[in-house]
């Protein structure tokens, strides 16, 4: 039987967080029923003390495994139904489409189908947070029609799952997960709420903005609580192989307690949607699970990151194995593909397949692809040339603002399917992404995916010569900090085209902000700003002096 050198693969892992720049690391291994963990580098880059294999880590979306887990229980039970209507169980539940409203079930939760947009706005940190995201959503549009795509719900879905299993039990989420979940399942480590973790075993998160710097501890200790049955949960190596025991061994736990039924077990890895964008996790997605294949081998998986901390979690079962990385950098997929490839090599196990390689020939009719596609927080433009197709990719002022990204980032798009393309990275900070751009009507796609997200198309690409070089500054005095930033997330996703979002920061005490916007005039941006914010503030607009700002890019 194969055998992994322990050694070996512990001193790789410290080459690699040396090269990545990533603090630590801790791997488990769960093979043929017995569990390995190794663990190298620091908790917290700042005061050194060192990763083991019981440091607890954000395990971030992998969280979502965990509450698919928890919900099918009550499957089992007979209290739920993964295709009986949402309504069933919240009567008061609506979003703007009333078909959208009656149809919407579970399984389109779990498998990321609903086409909901996450517009929630900010429902607090109190215990009612999941009862407050379904009432926020009753005006939600529709990114795409109810299971017509994939597209990934990073916080609402499984916030609506979570109420759900909360008026069926009777009990608020978090206590769901322990009673049902971690307590079966003899877990001591692992936790739904940041304040209920040890402080003294767990991960700093840390940001790597560039490998010069190295990392930098994260200015945000964790997520909101709404991401909590999406992305809350803390846990261990260890802790996450007792979960991946109950796929791996037909829902029992490492001492045989039934989890689940086999038979739920069985539909959480069968019920599957295809992916658009098959390379960046995998071609299809189960209830709480990414399916991939491996050379002809199914793995299930699930990755998860938080601001600065990252997880992946693997399993594997025609070979007896389940493997999970958990780190307080990230997320990096060389890292985590050379990191568990050597594993694999070692005990035998199909390697991660490689991104394939570039089609010789360019697209027939790369102006199907031209458009400008968003979501709230994200903006892509794709753009044919004569070197090819080109994607702009606009971040979030905010979030680019804490990673250090700049305003822009433009990729190269190199086919490698009929509607899949490869963008290569900008700098040994980045990693190849992928994106799929598809579902073509009246001769335009419709959609772009890309790290899971569905992106609609907004409109058609503004020529270069028409891109707006007016900065105008939003000056606002805000009476309702929620409302208003909440508003202005929503607004970036639906900004004209042509325009861009340079800078938005806000007073120390929440009540003055400031927005720079690069349009055609100052009564555009007003007429933009004032739709979406002018119920949360009292804004004055200026052209601003651009070409003598400091931190404004040049007209």
């Amino acid at each position: 039987m194969p055998m992994l050198d322990i050694e070996r693969a512990r001193a790789r892992i410290s080459e690699l967080l040396a090269e990545y720049r990533i603090p630590g690391a801790a791997i488990g291994i769960l093979h043929r029923g017995q569990v390995t963990t190794l663990a190298a580098g620091v908790r917290n880059a700042k005061t050194r003390e060192p990763v083991t294999g019981g440091t607890v880590f954000q395990c971030g979306s992998m969280t979502k495994t965990w509450t698919a887990l928890a919900f099918m229980r009550l499957v089992d039970e007979g209290k739920a139904a993964l295709d009986e209507p949402v309504r069933t169980y919240l009567p008061g539940f609506r979003v703007a489409d009333p078909g959208v409203t009656a149809a919407l079930t579970p399984r389109h939760l779990l498998n990321h189908t609903s086409g909901v947009e996450e517009a929630y706005g900010d429902p607090g940190e109190g215990d009612d947070v999941y009862e407050r995201m379904v009432a926020a959503v009753a005006g939600a549009p529709q990114v795409h029609p109810l299971g017509h795509t994939h597209g990934y719900s990073a916080a609402l879905g499984y916030a609506i799952l979570a109420r759900v299993m909360e008026v069926i039990d009777g009990a608020r989420w978090d206590d769901i997960m322990r009673d049902r979940l971690f307590r079966p399942l003899g877990l001591t480590a692992t936790s739904t709420r940041h304040d209920r973790v040890d402080p003294r075993r767990a991960a700093t998160g840390h940001l790597v903005r560039s490998l010069d710097e190295g990392p930098v501890v994260s200015p945000l200790a964790g997520l909101p609580r709404a991401f909590g049955p999406g992305g809350n949960i803390s846990s261990t190596v260890r802790d996450v192989l007792a979960m991946a025991h109950v796929l791996l061994h037909g829902g029992r736990g490492p001492d045989g307690t039934e989890i689940v039924s086999a038979d739920a077990v069985r539909q959480m890895m069968e019920s599957r949607v295809p992916v658009p964008d098959p390379y960046s996790f995998g071609p299809e997605w189960g209830l709480g699970l990414i399916v991939c294949d491996w050379h002809g081998h199914t793995v299930y998986a699930h990755d998860g990151s938080t601001i600065g901390q990252s997880a992946r979690l693997r399993v594997l079962p025609d070979s007896e194995l389940a493997l999970v990385l958990l780190t307080n950098a990230g997320p990096r997929d060389s890292f985590y593909r050379r990191a568990f490839n050597d594993i694999l090599a070692d005990l035998g196990a199909p390697a991660i397949p490689e991104l394939p390689d570039p089609l010789p020939a360019p697209p027939a009719d790369p102006s199907r692809f031209e458009g400008v596609y968003g979501r709230p927080g994200a903006r892509y433009e794709v753009m044919a040339g004569d070197d090819g197709l080109r994607l702009t990719f606009t971040p979030d002022p905010m979030e680019a603002r804490l990673t250090g990204l700049p305003e822009r980032l433009t990729y190269e798009l190199r086919p490698i399917g009929e509607t899949q393309f490869l963008m290569p990275p900008r700098g040994p900070a980045e990693d190849p992404q992928t994106v799929a751009i598809y579902d073509f009507h009246d001769g335009s796609a419709r959609y772009l995916h890309t790290n899971c997200r569905v992106n609609p198309r907004l409109s058609n690409p503004t020529p270069t010569k028409e891109k707006s070089t007016m900065h105008v500054m939003a000056v606002s005095t805000v009476s309702d900090t929620t409302g208003f930033w909440g508003a202005l997330k929503s607004a970036y996703g639906q900004l004209p085209p042509g325009a861009a979002w340079t800078l938005a920061v806000a007073g120390t005490d929440g009540t003055r902000a400031v927005n720079v916007i690069v349009h055609d005039s100052v009564d555009t941006v007003r007429a933009f700003f004032e739709r979406h914010a002018g119920p949360f503030a009292t804004t004055e607009y200026f052209e601003a002096d651009a070409a003598n700002a400091v931190g404004l890019p040049k007209p």
